[in-house]
Formats: C-alpha cells, structure tokens, sequence
C-alpha cells in the first residue's frame, strides 16, 4: 500500500520529547485519514531515544555520519511517502496542524515552507538573537541572493514532494541543509509557497543543538558558496569601475600630489578583475560537479568564449603594453609622467598575461568528460 506522507524528524538525544512528537504525528494523520509513517533519522542517541521512538511505532534509521543534514538526509532517503515534512523532535513544531502544508502539496506545490513570524507567537519560543537579528538577516541575504520571496528562510517544519528532494540532491550536513533545501529549489525554479505555522519553546531541559553564531556562519557561507555573481562577480564589477576612473581622473590631473593615488587605483582594478574571474571559474566547476544546476545557456558559453579568442584578445593586450612602455620611457624619466604612463601600462600588460592564464583554465574546466 503506497503511502502519502513521511513525517521525518532528525534526533540526537531527545528521550524527553521525542514520544510527544511522534504521538501528534500519528495523531495528525490518524484525525486526517492521511496514509502515512513517521521516521526518525536518529544521530548516535545514548539516552534511549531510538527505544522510545520504535515502541510507538516509528521507523528508526540509524544514520553513523554526525550532523543535523546527515541525519533529516539519512531520514528522508529511509522514508517512503509521497510527501515528505520534517520536523524538530525538541516538541516546538505545530504537528498536529499540518493540514496547510499538506493541502499545498496536494495543490502541486514542491516546496511548501512554514513561516513562524506569521503564526501565533508564544514567548520564549526563539531566542532574542534568532528572531530579531539572525533569522531576519539571513533570509534577507538569502532572498536578495537567490530572488526568493521567503519570509523565514529557517523554519525546520515544511514539507516536499519526493520528486523535488530527488531533483534537489542535497548534499549539507549540518544545520545549513535548512538553508541549502530553499536555495536548491528556488535554483531548479521548483514551486514554493510558505504557511503560517506555530513554534513552542522547546520540551527538553538541556541547552539546543543549535549554536547562535558557529551555526549563523554555516548558513551565512553557504549562500555566499552558492552566490558567487554576489562572492565575486558584483564586487568586481563595482571594484573594477572605481578603480577605471580612478586612475583616468588621477592621469587627467596635473598636480603631483594626485599621482601618488595612481599605483592604489591600478592595484584596485587587477584586484577587481580578479573577483570576476574567480565568479566564471567557480560558475563553471561548481555546474559541472553538480552543486548548482545546469542552466540552458549554459554549453553556448564555450561557444562563445573559446580558447583561441581568449588568447587572441590576452596577446593584443600584451603587445600594446609592450608598445606603450617603449613610448613611455622613450619620452625620458620624470616620476609623475612615469606613475602616470608606465603604471597604467603595467595594468594593460598584466591584464594581458591573466586573460591568456585565465583562457587555458577556462578552456580545461570546459572539457566533458568522456566516461559520462
């Protein structure tokens, strides 16, 4: 008999609240005439959680690799539902209400996301750092990056079809897979709606899992990781145009003093250049391992940009710094005409040799490879 929904909870150690859990998720589906399981991915409990989770019939699987993304993973991949919720098992998810996530999914949506901030608030139910700065903050980076319209980008309780999690091929391990589930499916273009829903305080007496700012950080690098346009290639636009007019209004400039700013502009601009060429590089081998999804355009790309024309331009850039060089020591050796020739031309050569550099690289990342 197919089943319609697995409700999957990671767990380390929750033999306070892990009955309570599994009891409103059966009950939930018991009251819904719902066919479904509920599915524990248990992360090395010492305390008898297992135990307890099995007697009131859930599914246990042990998952050996530690992390709050090893063990929903190791869950959900054990679980055999259509649709797939995943909840805390500390008891601060609303499961006995989940009927908004299931009726969206059954609507068709991929991705159905709760949202605490819309629901009823219950004191102490987050702490002060997590609701007004860190949640907030990270779903705003998180909705600028990755041009989703989430409200709480955290939420543990939300729901997926199957076919989406396959489609998603998540790969995190720790508390980031929160984060790494919305920015796959807003990257695969899937269907995502969020629900209001309710948090708790959390039934244990011991301290969470879950670290303010180590945990902060994972998210925080994780959608720098999967952002590079906002890593690199919009810093190095911004970068590389101040640095342009810079140096063009220090060259146009007769006073002395405003030649000393010249070396600072021209270091900005190769620094900036750079930015752009970690964004293409990153681009590429982060598609072709699999880690952000192949885009339709992505194969005219080496079409376009090929090794011979990527040489082509790097050596016109060569020669012509070679050409400026002999005029400009040609003209004899003043330091102010010197920093404003000859630093400008080091710019011109050097882009040069990083364009010639930078095609090779390019051009190797671009190959297939053949046993695929």
């Amino acid at each position: 008999m197919s089943l319609e929904l697995s409700i999957v909870m990671p767990c380390l150690n929750e033999a306070e609240t892990i009955a309570i859990c599994v009891e409103k998720a059966k009950a939930f589906m018991q009251k819904n005439n719902i066919k479904g399981e509920v599915v524990i991915g248990d992360n090395g409990s010492t305390d008898g959680s297992q135990e307890i989770a099995e007697k009131l019939g859930a599914i246990v699987i042990n998952v050996e690799k530690k992390g709050y993304g090893n063990a929903s993973r190791g869950a959900i991949e054990g679980s055999k539902g259509k649709y797939i919720i995943t909840a805390d098992t500390d008891d601060s998810h609303d499961i006995l209400n989940l009927n908004l996530f299931i009726e969206k999914l059954r609507e068709g949506f991929d991705l159905v996301m709760g949202n605490r901030f819309k629901g009823v608030t219950n004191k102490d139910s987050m702490p002060f750092l997590h609701r007004y700065v860190g949640n907030p903050v990270l779903t705003f980076v998180g909705n600028l990056f990755f041009k989703t319209n989430i409200g709480d980008f955290h939420c543990g309780l939300r729901g997926f079809t199957r076919e989406a999690y396959n489609k998603m091929e998540l790969s995190t391990t720790g508390m980031e897979f929160a984060s790494e589930i919305v920015v796959k499916a807003s990257m695969l273009d899937l269907n995502i709606t969020e629900v209001p829903t309710t948090v708790f305080p959390a039934g244990r007496s011991r301290e969470a899992h879950l670290r303010t700012f180590p945990d902060g950080w994972r998210h925080l690098r994780f959608l720098l990781l999967y952002s590079p346009k906002w890593l690199f290639l919009i810093p190095g636009i911004l970068f590389m145009l101040i640095g342009i007019i810079g140096t063009f209004v220090t060259m146009l400039n007769n006073n002395n003093e405003a030649a000393r700013w010249i070396p600072l502009f021209a270091g900005l601009f190769l620094i900036s250049f750079q930015f752009v060429v970690f964004y293409a590089l990153t681009k590429i081998y982060a598609t072709n391992h699999g880690l952000i999804p192949r885009k339709k355009g992505y194969n005219k790309l080496f079409l376009y940009f090929t090794l011979e024309r990527g040489l082509l331009v790097g050596l016109f850039f060569t020669i012509i710094g070679f050409v400026l060089y002999y005029l400009g020591f040609k003209e004899g050796i003043d330091i102010n005409q010197t920093l404003k020739t000859i630093v400008p031309v080091t710019i011109v050569m050097v882009l040069g040799i990083q364009l010639i550099l930078f095609s090779f690289f390019f051009s190797i990342l671009g190959l297939k490879d053949d046993s695929n």
